[in-house]
Parts: C-alpha cells; sequence; structure tokens
C-alpha cells in the first residue's frame, strides 16, 4: 500500500469508527508491511489490540489460500475476543491496480449487548426455552439457524505475534498429547509445517518466536522451513 492510499484508508477507518458506533471495531492492515500489522485501528476496545499488533490468524489463512483472487471481500463470519465474546466480522480485500493484495480492512462487530438483552426479553416473555433462545438469537442476530461459525470461519484476535504462535501451537499440543520438551525432531517438523500453512512466518519476528516456543534454534526452523519448500504465500 502507497503512502496515499495508506493515509487516506487511515482516515476512512476513523470515519467508520465514529459513525458505525462503540460497538464497532474498523482495522486496517498494511501488508506491503513485512510485519503485516495494524496501521490503523478504531474502537479497539472490541479486540484489545492497537496499531502495530499482528494480523488475525484468519486473515493469515485468506492470505495463504488466496482467497482475494476468488472474491473481494468475505462478509459475516465469528471471531472470539479476548473476553471470549462474539464477534461478527468482515474484511474487504484492498488490492493494486496490478490486482496484487496490499492490504486488509476489517470490521468487527460485538453484538454482545443486543445479544445479552433479547435474551432477557424473551426468556422473561417464556416464549422459547433457552436453547431456543440462543437459536433464535444465532438465526436474527448471525442469521443462521444455528449457534456455529458463520461460513465456516473462525477468528481469534491477538495482541502480540508470541500469542497467535502459541495458540497455534496449542492445538497442536492438545491433539498430540506431546510436551514441547519431549517433542522429536519429526514433531517439530509437523508443527513447523501447520504454522507455515496458516501463513504465521509471513510475521515479522515468527522464526525467532516459533524456535523460541518449540525450544529449539532459529536455525533449526529455518531448515525444516526449506524442507518443507519455503515460507508459505
Amino acid at each position: 500500500m502507497n503512502n496515499i492510499d495508506r493515509k487516506n484508508f487511515s482516515a476512512l477507518v476513523e470515519f467508520l469508527g465514529k459513525v458505525l458506533g462503540p460497538d464497532t471495531e474498523v482495522v486496517l492492515h498494511d501488508l506491503d508491511k513485512n510485519s503485516n500489522a495494524i496501521v490503523a485501528i478504531a474502537n479497539g476496545h472490541i479486540s484489545g489490540r492497537k496499531v502495530g499488533a499482528p494480523i488475525t490468524d484468519l486473515a493469515l489463512k485468506f492470505i495463504v489460500d488466496k482467497e482475494y483472487e476468488k472474491k473481494s471481500y468475505i462478509c459475516n463470519y465469528t471471531g472470539n475476543s479476548k473476553e471470549n465474546k462474539i464477534i461478527k466480522s468482515s474484511t474487504f480485500f484492498i488490492k493494486n491496480n496490478t490486482n496484487k493484495l496490499v492490504g486488509l480492512l476489517c470490521i468487527n462487530q460485538d453484538k454482545s449487548r443486543y445479544v445479552e438483552l433479547s435474551k432477557e426479553i424473551l426468556q422473561l416473555a417464556q416464549v422459547f426455552t433457552v436453547d431456543e433462545v440462543s437459536r433464535e438469537i444465532s438465526k436474527e442476530v448471525f442469521n443462521v439457524a444455528e449457534p456455529v461459525h458463520l461460513n465456516g470461519y473462525k477468528e481469534n484476535f491477538f495482541d502480540s505475534v508470541a500469542d497467535v504462535i502459541a495458540n497455534t501451537i496449542k492445538e497442536f499440543l492438545d491433539t498430540s498429547n506431546i510436551p514441547i520438551e519431549r517433542m522429536t525432531q519429526e514433531e517439530k517438523m509437523i508443527v513447523v509445517k501447520q504454522l507455515n500453512q496458516r501463513g504465521i512466518f509471513l510475521l515479522k519476528g515468527s522464526v525467532a518466536e516459533v524456535a523460541k516456543q518449540l525450544h529449539s534454534s532459529e536455525a533449526s526452523i529455518y531448515r525444516y522451513i526449506s524442507k518443507l519448500g519455503g515460507v508459505t504465500k
């Protein structure tokens, strides 16, 4: 993203944040920067992030899967905030005149106040059971029949690269039941492969952080990446 576009989109972030109100977070990622970090944000209290925070795990997946080549935006998928609030999110792909992806404009809506209020009203009216209330809220707020992740997507918001990596590694550890200190080189390579497939190594400083969390050297991580054919983009 060139300086003019970055300035204009940053102004748009501020504008949309004021127009849409405090329950809507607006975020700009500049993908021309090596860090892929947030360069502008409005109402960051929703996800707890600030300028400089890393791109989300799902946004990285969009990049790796080249979703931007098939569509201009993805709307209405769910994310989880640090407080485990369900966030309704959408991402617009910013491309230059050669159709290269240079940025992301993301809108995250915190519906929790309306969900809780709706639950109280429906329960007071004794119209639905507790389970039925959840289904009705899902239909009205998220436009789905059941309270599931919209469009099959699930997004997590983190304020550091270390947290993004730790979450992905934890998913592997939860399924393998192998402590990091007992992992073999082959098992560590499997973890590195999963991290690579999710675009983790597109984040600035990710190799050093992965090496730290896997109790390995940076040289070992670079060797694993090389064996896998390089960083997935």
